[in-house]
């Protein structure tokens, strides 16, 4: 079990490798777009920096790129005792490559580092496990809405307000991040054109996580209401794009995949262990791999501004990977994928894609 959570709690120290960003420290606290008071900080983990930063690259000033970073996720004892976090990384944001659709976007980038899915608000105690030399009992602060407050605070401020094309996404955990609080920053430009892109955040988990504490309710789930209704523990991790997409009809939304993501088959089979049952397959693999394609077939008809790319493999999130430029489904590069999806004039080929075979169910022996 411990190998498996090493795995699956990705550790990393935020870096931004290229030239022209610019480092906000510690923003201050403010009154949030929801009219309610939010501080932003890490999660305090033992032994950890909890001081909140984030990133800015200046650009076109009518076209602004929030990017989700992602990394592990913590829910229990066993989970939170475990370190986890993410880095903002390639390739999406590596500017010098002429193939990528938001080259000459600004880009505000938030790091990760609050073991919530970016969704949290609220301090919860946890009991140690694994760690003897550590302390017994410790508090995380998931407090990924208040961080995200703070920031469309900054944006709100600091960054020219006639935004003509707007792109929110994130991989993994930051895929939730952009599927959940992509309403706001749409209520803040509501002129521009809206684009959504969830990374390798299908949201396949069991009744018994969704709805429990242990589990999401862990991390008091913040959401926009106008979008996501009053009670945001009621919503299936499943269906943020598609209640996003609904209530966004005019925006362009999508997922990417591969159809054996092994990083979030090790989470779900985590939570079909502990926050059981899961689907009608005892194999953890093929039961993600059946309510993930359910899930995208269901959007697939009922959402006309939906396109989903599913590629082949065991690889988890793409727009932080070189595949990115490199790994073509049906001839067609994500980054490209990607660039149809933003072409302002809504001219340019943006499809379903999938590799041969990859919208069919694996086998439930």
């Amino acid at each position: 079990m411990r190998s498996l959570l090493a795995a699956l709690a990705l550790v990393a120290t935020p870096v931004l490798a290229q030239s022209g960003w610019q480092t906000i420290n510690n923003p201050p606290a403010v009154i949030g777009a929801d009219g309610l008071p939010h501080q932003a900080t890490c999660s305090g983990y033992p032994g950890t920096n909890p001081r909140y930063k984030f990133w800015v690259r200046p650009g076109d000033p009518k076209k602004l790129a929030v990017v989700f970073d992602g990394g592990g996720a913590c829910w229990d004892d066993l989970t939170c005792s475990f370190p986890f976090g993410g880095a903002v990384r390639d390739p999406l944001i590596a500017f010098y490559n002429p193939a990528n659709p938001v080259k000459d976007w600004t880009v505000v980038a938030l790091p990760y580092c609050t073991g919530d899915v970016h969704l949290g608000s609220v301090d919860r105690s946890y009991t140690m496990v694994g760690h003897p030399a550590k302390p017994s009992t410790f508090t995380i602060r998931h407090r990924g809405y208040d961080n995200f407050m703070v920031v469309l605070d900054w944006i709100s401020k600091n960054l020219p307000q006639d935004v003509s094309d707007l792109l929110v996404t994130g991989a993994s955990a930051g895929g939730y991040g952009a599927a959940g609080h992509f309403p706001w920053l749409a209520r803040q430009f509501p002129q521009a054109r809206l684009a959504v892109l969830a990374d390798a955040s299908q949201g396949v988990a069991t009744p018994g996580f969704d709805n429990g504490t242990p589990g999401k309710g862990s991390w008091n789930v913040q959401l926009a209401p106008w979008v996501f209704g009053s009670d945001p523990q009621a919503v299936p991790s499943s269906q943020l794009i598609r209640k996003g997409a609904q209530a966004y009809p005019n925006g362009r939304f999508a997922q990417y995949t591969t159809t054996q993501d092994s990083v979030q088959v090790g989470f779900y089979g985590l939570m079909k262990l502990l926050y059981g049952p899961g689907g009608s397959c005892r194999q953890v693999t093929p039961d993600w791999n059946r309510q993930m394609l359910a899930s995208l077939g269901e959007d697939k008809a009922l959402l006309p501004n939906f396109r989903s790319f599913v590629a082949p493999g065991t690889s988890h999130t793409i727009i932080g990977d070189g595949a990115f430029y490199s790994a073509p489904v049906a001839g067609t590069p994500m980054a490209a994928w990607l660039g149809a999806m933003l072409d302002p004039s809504g001219t340019a080929a943006w499809q379903h894609l999938a590799c041969p075979d990859c919208l069919t169910p694996l086998p439930c022996n």
